[in-house]
């Protein structure tokens, strides 16, 4: 494996009305990675990734993402927010969601054309959707919602992809769909970045590890940064069975 740095973050520090949430963090990615990032609630690990994207303000630090600022390279980044932050009972079918990942391709103006509209149609059967394309996504169960968010992340063709808490609250028929993506992806020579819960399933569905506690406690490659000595550093001692 490749052990290029995608995503490199240096002196990263950012607050939350003030009150500062991240101190001072460098974070290396290693590209064609299945990374983790794991830690204690209100760790940061949600507004580390909102601030790698651009997505919140930071105070200080430097992000570079496939060697430029993230701005240059958003087409090649796909995001997928966590499900209790999307609304929900926005009026819109599965295909429409998906439809998304392609406005990258377009601009602001231009309507989806049939490539796009088959890439999506394409992307919805590689996860198991197309017989619910044109299902209001208000009617999904959350497994099939995160699906969904895949499906557009697919659609996007991104080399890059940030996921946070995909697996929270799905089934585990689900779960394996989201993993094998994951490692289909990786065999491609793409890049997936995943905050994660779970720390019993860690080492088996992800390679890379970013332990976080408001500051970085460790990272690089599970083997050696999965120890008890870490977790029970970043106030995660008691989770791991």
């Amino acid at each position: 494996m490749s052990q290029n740095i995608i995503v490199k973050v240096e002196d990263l520090t950012m607050a939350y009305n003030e009150k500062p949430v991240l101190w001072d963090n460098d974070v290396d990615i290693v590209e064609n990675s299945r990374t983790a990032i794991i830690g204690p609630n209100g760790a940061g690990k949600s507004t580390l990734v909102k601030g790698i994207l651009g997505l919140q303000k930071t105070l200080s630090g430097y992000v570079e993402v496939m060697g430029q600022p993230v701005k240059q390279v958003q087409k090649k980044i796909a995001y997928i927010p966590q499900s209790n932050s999307v609304n929900w009972d926005f009026p819109t079918t599965a295909l429409d969601v998906v439809l998304m990942g392609r406005y990258v391709h377009l601009g602001w103006i231009k309507r989806p054309r049939k490539k796009d509209l088959e890439k999506a149609e394409q992307a919805l059967q590689k996860i198991g959707m197309q017989d619910y394309k044109n299902r209001q996504i208000s009617q999904l169960s959350g497994g099939q919602r995160q699906r969904v968010f895949i499906a557009r992340a697919i659609a996007q063709d991104a080399e890059i992809y940030f996921m946070d808490e995909p697996l929270a609250g799905v089934d585990k028929n689900t779960e394996k769909v989201i993993i094998d993506f994951l490692k289909k992806s990786q065999s491609q020579g793409k890049t997936s970045i995943v905050i994660h819960h779970d720390l019993n399933t860690l080492a088996e569905y992800f390679d890379h590890l970013v332990i976080l506690n408001k500051k970085i406690i460790d990272q690089g490659p599970m083997q050696t940064t999965l120890t008890k000595e870490n977790l029970a550093q970043a106030n995660l001692g008691g989770w791991l069975r």
